[in-house]
């Protein structure tokens, strides 16, 4: 029996075509009229598949792959085994990307899950909210008064999208996400169980008790953003919360009140980021990482995973630890401590 599933393979195309997509340099006496029928693993591939090879650490595998094709650096080119197309690409896990989004495009953003085209009868869309043409809305989505949503948007089954909430074009919104006193761009990503836009924590505290003080900030959320499933993203309190351009933001993630995110930002699973902290573009903050509040993240610095981030990072800096320094005097105190442990462990055993 076919192993089964869950996306629908959209085209099968040909050598030539994944070279035109991809950019890769075919060898020498490849027939670029052959069809490609899936992607898949080295180690599992069967003829018609495509693969890749783009870590060493798998470059064994290689020569025994049963793969049609496979897109490699010019590295490893020449351990392509015979019978098996290489094509040749700087990049090789890129390219796949690439091909496997041709191949499965369903896949690379949240779809009906209710095969649905157009508003569901199941679904609740308040009669003062606006829909371009081509909105799908699953059952039992709720979409307040005056909401906004762009052409080509699909929104899950039992997702809640707030009172004049705006989504831009081609945008998804996954099961059960809540959207609320945000606006969002083109192209956008949201995963099932995302909450945007509910109220920070904020309190002025007091021996007499703690004084809530009320949220009135929005979310920005600006185009070819994605948000993994289950985070959070605070509305600001007096000013917003901005996601920028392209930021890439994993599941299980809390982005606290007043937080502004630059541009092409990598924020890894269960980050943590306490309000009104800054990041430049293109910052990478490793799993489990917690920054403090009000804080400027550089632009392009690296926050390795678990880290505890308490003062401001320069542009371009690396750290870790907790509390996190220069990465290198972080690595060279662990190896400092772990000799010095060793060492006292073989004196007790003398």
């Amino acid at each position: 029996m076919d192993e089964m599933k869950f996306f629908r393979r959209a085209i099968s195309p040909t050598l030539g075509e994944i070279v035109e997509w991809t950019g890769a340099k075919p060898a020498e006496g490849v027939d670029l009229s052959v069809t490609i029928v899936d992607v898949a693993p080295l180690d599992r591939a069967r003829p018609g598949d495509l693969v890749f090879l783009d870590n060493p650490k798998y470059a064994d595998q290689l020569a025994a792959t049963r793969a049609t094709a496979c897109l490699v650096g010019e590295r490893y080119a020449d351990r392509v085994p015979e019978g098996v197309a290489a094509l040749v690409v700087r990049e090789p896990y890129r390219a796949c990307s690439i091909v496997t989004s041709r191949l499965y495009p369903d896949a690379a953003r949240p779809v009906s899950l209710f095969d649905s085209h157009g508003v569901s009868p199941g679904a609740n869309v308040h009669p003062l909210a606006r829909l371009e043409a081509d909105v799908i809305v699953d059952p039992g989505a709720v979409i307040g008064p005056h909401a906004e949503i762009g052409s080509g948007a699909v929104i899950g089954p039992n997702a809640v999208i707030g009172p004049r909430v705006r989504i831009g074009r081609s945008s998804a919104v996954g099961a059960g996400a809540t959207v609320c006193n945000a606006l969002i761009g083109d192209r956008v990503i949201i995963h099932p169980g995302v909450r945007i836009g509910q109220d920070g924590f904020g309190f002025a505290m007091s021996p007499k008790g703690h004084q809530k003080v009320p949220q009135v900030g929005r979310v920005i959320i600006q185009d070819d953003v994605e948000i993994g499933a289950n985070s959070t993203i605070d509305r600001g309190a007096n000013r917003d919360t901005i996601i920028g351009e392209g930021t890439k933001v994993d599941n299980l993630v809390q982005i606290a009140h007043n937080v502004v995110i630059g541009r092409h930002c990598v924020i890894v699973s269960q980050v943590g980021i306490s309000g009104s902290t800054e990041f430049g573009d293109f910052v990478v903050a490793g799993g489990q990482a917690g920054i403090t509040g009000h804080l400027r993240i550089g632009m392009g610095a690296q926050i390795a995973a678990q880290s505890g981030v308490m003062n401001d990072v320069d542009p371009g800096a690396k750290v870790g630890g907790s509390p996190a320094k220069n990465a290198r005097d972080w690595l060279k105190g662990v190896a400092a401590l772990d000799r010095l442990t060793k060492s006292r462990g073989r004196g007790r055993e003398e």
